[in-house]
């Protein structure tokens, strides 16, 4: 056991794992946190905290963390290299740690330039292969990236992303490879809209066995337009969303319903291809969708991990409001 996290002993018990995503606030207002928390209870097994997504400011992923656990749900932090050297990250690390934190995704960040200040300058003094083993050395073998021992280590349970659709396609499985022999123990892909060209890069995730190395977590999208759909596909690199979905939710005289109703079928697709462990729930400023899509998908009650502590989040976690 890496972390004791409810999101790993779910995992190595077979579950099959709901995962959630929350968009911390642009303010200082740790309200919303509270608020939207009541969309994610029950609902899902941990809910992801962003950093700075898309390269605008928002609450730290950390702090939001914190929050999430006084509200009794397990949170996975995500950490991007576009903002922090090796010294910070290691530094929030211990943090979140110290605070009962245990999940964390490794991530190299959306560009500068995609945000609210292209202009600042990006760190990148590491890249996201080598934050994950930095964590595990930190995690496994107590020692810092400069080869300096702690005392007392982090428990994570760590995470990395893959892009099953990005060019050229056959990179993807290894670049993932690398992520998993770094030190990655779960993996949440990105929005799986063409089912076809995913089950492919499964197929080359099993040739190399990956997937029983580690936790494979596909990735979905709620989307609530046609228009939505537009912008993904236009704007985000490396998706591949079919015609026929495209003509589909154009043609929607409901398009949130077909929305709802797209997401939860892709869901039932993922659940019976070889590999897939769970799903991982990005609805983007859309979180009250969540409780919906997971009830019509067949996916409740969510199951309590065996050999759990009697502790929840919110008891180690201590109140600072």
């Amino acid at each position: 056991m890496k972390s004791g996290s409810r999101l790993e002993r779910l995992l190595d018990s077979g579950q099959f794992v709901v995962c959630g995503e929350m968009s911390p606030p642009q303010s200082a207002d740790g309200t919303q946190i509270k608020r939207k928390s009541d969309y994610f209870r029950g609902y899902v097994d941990a809910v992801n905290l962003t950093d700075n997504q898309s390269a605008v400011v928002r609450m730290s992923s950390i702090a939001s963390a914190i929050l999430l656990s006084q509200e009794g749900l397990e949170p996975i932090i995500q950490m991007t290299c576009r903002d922090r050297n090796r010294l910070a990250m290691q530094s929030d690390l211990l943090g979140a740690s110290a605070f009962g934190i245990k999940n964390v995704l490794c991530l190299s960040g959306d560009h500068q330039s995609m945000g609210n200040h292209p202009y600042a300058k990006s760190v990148f003094d590491i890249d996201s292969v080598h934050l994950i083993n930095m964590a595990k050395k930190m995690r496994d073998d107590k020692l810092f990236e400069c080869g300096e021992e702690m005392k007392v280590e982090p428990r994570l349970f760590i995470g990395c992303a893959a892009n099953p659709y990005a060019s050229p396609f056959e990179f993807r499985v290894v670049r993932l490879q690398k992520k998993i022999e770094a030190g990655a123990d779960f993996v949440q892909t990105q929005a799986i809209f063409d089912i076809k060209v995913f089950e492919e890069f499964m197929k080359l995730v099993r040739q190399r066995d990956l997937h029983n190395r580690a936790k494979i977590i596909a990735g979905i999208l709620p989307v609530r337009s046609a228009k939505a759909l537009m912008f993904i596909k236009d704007n985000v690199a490396g998706m591949s969303i079919p015609d026929d979905i495209l003509n589909r939710m154009s043609g929607a005289e409901d398009p949130k319903e077909e929305g709802v109703s797209l997401a939860v079928e892709l869901i039932q697709q993922l659940r019976g291809i070889e590999g897939v462990a769970g799903v991982h729930i990005m609805p983007v400023m859309w979180e009250s969708i969540v409780p919906t899509i997971v009830e019509r998908a067949g996916l409740l009650p969510r199951p309590e991990p065996a050999g759990m502590d009697d502790e929840t989040p919110a008891e180690v976690i201590p109140t600072v409001d």
